[in-house]
């Protein structure tokens, strides 16, 4: 499975379709701003599973739902 291919496009995605911001998304999902930029920007390819989780969570959807 190509995790990194597709969860930060997923992230970001969903998050914009929320009409946030990455500055709030980050304080809504407590994920750092910086790290949240650098999934949805594919410099953090592989995540892990604790901020996969806190990020699905705020986006209100499951992990699997991320991964597609």
């Amino acid at each position: 499975m190509a995790i990194g291919n597709n969860i930060g496009e997923n992230i970001k995605k969903r998050r914009t379709k929320m009409g946030l911001s990455q500055e709030d998304f980050a304080q809504k999902s407590g994920v750092k701003y910086t790290t949240l930029t650098k999934i949805e920007s594919g410099v953090i390819k592989t995540p892990s599973v604790i901020m996969v989780e806190k990020i699905a969570k705020a986006l209100g959807v499951s992990i699997e739902d991320l991964l597609k």
